[in-house]
């Protein structure tokens, strides 16, 4: 069973996406459920336009990877104001165009978004298998650590936090299994055991979200671009129960 703790969906919800699709993919419910709810999609960078198409993107139907990408931010757009969710799209590109980032410059960008929010929830990937995707987990885990380490007050990934930011209060993090991977042998696993030994606890937590599933299969549709590569195992984990952790270290209190 999962943990008691309270989530308050009513409050500000944000909800960070390595891609334009993994959150509404992992989170659809919990993005419906919420009022107003957030999605920062990491790598979301539009590449020029002379850039060839990659495989993936030609496999899409795509002639460069700057319109498959502004194509992928209209379909982000029309499933995300299904759902009663607006977009913040980052300027990184996808790994598929070449680039390399740390996860220390991902979470400045992302420290500088979230500094807006004084309470409610983050929720996160849990990083499965896409090296974007742990890429964004690494991330966001650093963010998460300096915030316990000041006692569940926000702290910055850098000193270069100014005194006129107020430190958010009482912000809750939540991770998500990453959605097509999370059915991968071994994968979920593997990413809780390297919580553990990292001095992380994880623990299930449960979210009265399942009635707005049927509302997420619609959003779903928004995406063809992708959904037209899937196989049928991966379109069938899109609708699957969503399913949520929290990581603490080992030696918190509960939220």
């Amino acid at each position: 069973m999962g943990t008691a703790m309270v989530v308050d969906l009513a409050a500000a919800v944000t909800v960070v996406s390595p891609h334009l699709d993994d959150a509404v993919f992992s989170c659809g419910g919990l993005i419906a459920a919420a009022r107003a709810a957030r999605v920062v999609t990491v790598f979301a960078g539009v590449p020029p336009a002379d850039m060839p198409a990659p495989d993936w993107d030609q496999a899409a139907g795509f002639a460069s990877a700057e319109q498959a990408v502004l194509s992928r931010r209209r379909e982000d757009n029309h499933a995300l104001t299904m759902l009663g969710a607006h977009a913040v799209w980052l300027d990184f590109w996808d790994s598929q165009y070449g680039r390399r980032y740390t996860a220390r410059q991902l979470a400045d960008a992302l420290h500088t978004v979230l500094l807006t929010q004084t309470e409610g929830v983050v929720v996160a990937p849990l990083g499965l298998f896409h090296s974007d995707h742990a890429l964004v987990h690494d991330a966001c885990r650093l963010l998460m650590l300096a915030a316990h380490a000041r006692g569940a007050a926000w702290s910055p990934p850098r000193a270069a936090a100014t005194a006129s930011a107020a430190p958010p209060q009482g912000v809750q993090w939540l991770y998500y299994e990453d959605a097509i991977y999370r059915r991968m042998p071994g994968l979920l696993q593997q990413r809780l055991v390297q919580c553990r030994d990292s001095g992380l606890r994880a623990t299930p937590v449960n979210l009265p979200v399942a009635q707005y599933l049927t509302q997420k299969s619609y959003a779903l549709n928004a995406y063809q671009s992708q959904l037209q590569l899937f196989s049928e195992d991966r379109l069938c984990d899109l609708c699957a129960p969503e399913r949520y952790w929290v990581l603490q270290p080992a030696g918190a209190g509960p939220d």
